[in-house]
């Protein structure tokens, strides 16, 4: 089973992450009603297009945890998750270089993993590879047309890699028409406004 212990989007928002952070940090449990609001009103503004701000503080590696992982995964060559479970611990230790091989050998074990597949798109993202980032996103899509979340990735990155606002706003917009109502679409939401205020 993926993760579900990651901080919400409008969480990472509060901390003073930005817009681009909560946008890109994706597969966390949704804030409440009361957090969405707070988040409205308390957000920082965004970054110009094509300053890519970091990605939000992270945990330092627990080495000892790595290893235990490694060595459970190259015991277990045909598991996915045993993989997956490797790449998390260093994506969210924001060591993206070395989260990305475990993703993708999960993926070569697992490719229906769309938020393993997201999460990978996220990691060529932060170590400055928007090409491949846009490409893994495109993977995640052919999975699930509509995985909100690999859509509201698309918006940022291609704000704030590609400098193309157009083709981010038309991603944010495809958020609200496919998940209305739900934390990605407030979020696609919040990003339109504030990059139009912006530019």
């Amino acid at each position: 089973m993926y993760r579900s212990d990651r901080l919400s989007l409008v969480v990472s928002l509060l901390l003073g992450i930005g817009l681009m952070a909560y946008v890109v940090w994706t597969q966390r449990p949704a804030p409440s009603e009361s957090v969405v609001a707070a988040a409205a009103a308390t957000a920082p503004a965004p970054p110009p297009v094509g300053d890519v701000p970091p990605a939000p503080e992270a945990p330092p590696l627990d080495e000892a945890r790595a290893a235990e992982l490694r060595a459970a995964a190259d015991a277990a060559p045909g598991d996915a998750q045993a993989r997956v479970d490797v790449g998390n611990l260093y994506f969210d230790s924001h060591l993206f270089e070395e989260a990305i091989p475990w993703f993708e050998e999960a993926l070569i074990l697992d490719p229906t993993l769309i938020d393993v597949s997201t999460d990978l798109g996220v990691a060529f993202f932060y170590i400055d590879d928007t090409p491949r980032a846009l490409a893994q996103f495109d993977s995640s899509l052919e999975i699930d047309p509509t995985h909100a979340q690999t859509i509201l990735n698309i918006g940022i990155v291609r704000a704030f890699g590609a400098q193309d606002l157009d083709g981010a706003f038309e991603a944010w917009e495809e958020v609200q028409r496919v998940a209305p109502g739900s934390a990605e679409a407030m979020a696609a939401a919040d990003a339109i406004a504030r990059l139009s205020a912006a530019h």
